[in-house]
């Protein structure tokens, strides 16, 4: 069993930044990749960016290219979700999660999820 517990202030103007955080618990984080997803007010839950157990690898929605960086310390077990630029349309709540094996863009391949973080941006 994986515990994820978010951390991070969650409103910001459009433009601004935040970073949110991801902390483990329980087995091995640095034996699971990790993915970040949001889910808007009517709106299905969706990828926005994952990364491998090491770290070498991350994929990322094309509506976050260029705007969002994961990155992950696994001597802390916690990951994290840096966002710049922000906009409007990204304001959501924001979950992170973690599997086994290598990363997904898919909820379902999730198997532990963080509590949400709601993400506020004001335009």
């Amino acid at each position: 069993q994986v515990q994820l517990v978010q951390s991070g202030v969650g409103l910001v103007h459009a433009g601004g930044s935040l970073r949110l955080s991801c902390a483990a618990s329980g087995r091995t984080f640095s034996r699971y990749a990790m993915g970040w997803f949001r889910q808007a007010p009517g709106k299905e839950r969706e990828f926005v960016a994952a990364i491998s157990w090491s770290g070498s690898l991350t994929y990322y929605a094309d509506s976050v290219k260029g705007r969002f960086t994961i990155s992950r310390d696994n001597a802390k077990n916690t990951g994290y979700l840096q966002m710049n630029s922000l906009k409007p349309e990204d304001t959501a709540v924001y979950y992170c999660a973690a599997r086994e094996n290598v990363p997904g863009t898919r909820t379902y391949e999730y198997d532990y999820w963080g509590q949400g973080t709601q993400v506020t941006v004001s335009s």
